[in-house]
């Protein structure tokens, strides 16, 4: 009876409430109306007040005047600077602790360092200064040339594995070659192997639980990188972690652009052959990448990892003076050291500057680096994809190319499948390789990783396949692409109005 009692007082209260609503509709629109324009102007004021980059003031406050409900919903999720710098407030102290942890055996040999040329000095030296990144002459690197070559190396070192085996990815499949790593780490695992895995939630928002329970049964931990509940209001999934990461036993290292999936070896039927690159590491340099590991892991476990074991690298001896630097960033860096350092490449150029990237979507100082280089007569060549995976992302890019052409740089679509290297190359001896493409998401907003090559001969093999990869290649027509549809101008200029957010 009582049940029945609250069932009828419940219906009698809706009852009223609509019919209230018939009366009172209008006024409660126009409040809500209200209330919104006033919040609008109000976010406004303080975008306005902040004093970011010219161009993401004008873009958010075209957003929120055009579009107030869409530009309110982005704003809460992507656009509040105070929660990022709330959000990543211990991370500074981690990176001491790490880079502490993973430099205590190293000692920089001034001598050598005093034979690199004049710009790879400076490189060097600004990636110290911004974050403390050890640099040794004492580690041997192995370009990895596609998924087959990686994926062989990188299995073959999983298996030897006898204290841990750590990774880090941003994208991991539940398909073949997902599967054959599921089960090859569970089998180090029950022969009594550490393993730790940790994946970023968006990027493996397909991974099933299935495949995470299986490996955590086996006594892998397993660990989601900022999990989303709701998207739309979760500020924290506008930072992902992008990085490509394994660590074995502290002693051999990998980084790169490939991610694990069937589709990394050229087996997906939208994309055809995968064009990519990746990085083997032995020797000094592995201790940075463990330490980026680690830092990560404790950010998101808790558990802080410092045990001298875990950083067993030992010093590779070999012939010339080639140097190697592990370099890190994430959406807190006071100063976009991945980018900074783009930066510091491109404007230390005497002959060529050479860069392979799936995604180009620059900031204005690099765009205008790049231009400035070209308009001095540097060979200035971008590889690109000629087909698109991400159209919004492939039309903003196109939109820089009439700038960029006019200069006098070279841009060549790549056409056997899909381009996904990462690579930076200038004057032929420095380079960079790993995951951070040339975009604004990977110099703001993404958690990124790169290895920095001066002279080495991993850097001569990133020249050789370069070379290679513009054989499969076409270069654009300055005058032919000028006459494209207007249809698609209008497309990429709406497209890169959003390249700051993208």
């Amino acid at each position: 009876m009582k049940r029945q009692a609250q069932l009828l007082l419940l219906a009698a209260i809706a009852v009223l409430v609509l019919f209230y609503l018939q009366h009172w509709q209008q006024w409660i629109l126009n409040t809500l109306n209200v209330g919104l324009s006033l919040t609008v102007v109000f976010i406004g004021i303080i975008i306005f007040l902040e004093n970011r980059n010219p161009t993401k003031t004008i873009t958010w406050l075209m957003l929120l005047a055009l579009f107030p409900v869409v530009g309110f919903i982005f704003y809460i999720a992507f656009g509040q600077s105070y929660r990022k710098k709330r959000l990543f407030r211990k991370r500074a102290y981690l990176e001491e602790l790490s880079f502490e942890a993973s430099s205590s055996n190293g000692i920089i040999d001034y001598d050598k360092l005093q034979l690199m040329g004049e710009h790879q000095q400076s490189t060097i030296r600004l990636a110290q200064r911004l974050g403390q990144y050890p640099v040794s002459f004492a580690t041997e690197t192995r370009v990895l040339t596609n998924g087959d070559a990686t994926f062989r190396e990188i299995i073959n070192a999983i298996s030897q594995a006898k204290h841990h085996i750590h990774l880090e990815y941003y994208i991991i499949r539940d398909d073949g070659l997902g599967s054959e790593i599921r089960d090859l780490l569970i089998e180090k695992a029950q022969q009594g192997v550490e393993v730790r895995l940790l994946y970023d939630s968006v990027g493996s928002w397909r991974l099933p639980k299935r495949y995470v329970n299986e490996l955590k049964k086996a006594g892998i931990k397993t660990v989601p990188f900022f999990p989303v509940k709701l998207p739309f209001f979760n500020h924290k999934i506008n930072f992902r972690n992008h990085r490509k990461i394994v660590v074995i036993d502290g002693k051999i290292g990998f980084t790169g652009g490939l991610n694990i999936g069937d589709e990394y070896l050229g087996k997906s039927k939208s994309f055809g052959f995968w064009r990519d690159t990746h990085l083997l590491v032995k020797g000094e340099a592995v201790r940075s990448l463990q330490a980026i590991f680690l830092q990560d892991w404790y950010y998101m476990t808790g558990e802080f990892i410092s045990d001298v074991i875990y950083f067993q690298a030992e010093p590779v001896h070999k012939e010339g003076n080639g140097a190697v630097q592990l370099v890190s960033s994430s959406p807190d860096d006071e100063w976009e050291v991945i980018k900074n350092l783009f930066f510091s490449m491109i404007v230390s150029a005497k002959r060529s500057i050479w860069i392979a990237s799936p995604y180009l979507i620059p900031d204005e100082d690099i765009l205008s680096a790049l231009k400035v280089a070209a308009l001095g007569g540097i060979d200035v060549k971008l590889l690109v994809p000629k087909h698109p995976d991400k159209k919004i992302v492939f039309y903003a890019s196109h939109s820089y190319f009439p700038e960029l052409l006019e200069a006098g740089v070279n841009i060549h679509e790549y056409q056997n499948g899909f381009l996904h290297s990462k690579v930076i190359i200038v004057d032929h001896e420095l380079a960079s390789i790993g995951t951070a493409n040339m975009d604004m998401r990977s110099f703001h907003l993404n958690f990124e990783v790169n290895a920095f090559l001066y002279r080495t001969e991993s850097t001569i093999q990133l020249v050789a396949d370069f070379i290679d990869d513009l054989e499969n290649s076409v270069p654009i027509d300055w005058e032919v692409f000028k006459k494209r549809p207007i249809l698609i101008r209008v497309f990429e200029s709406t497209s890169r109005l959003l390249s700051p957010l993208l």
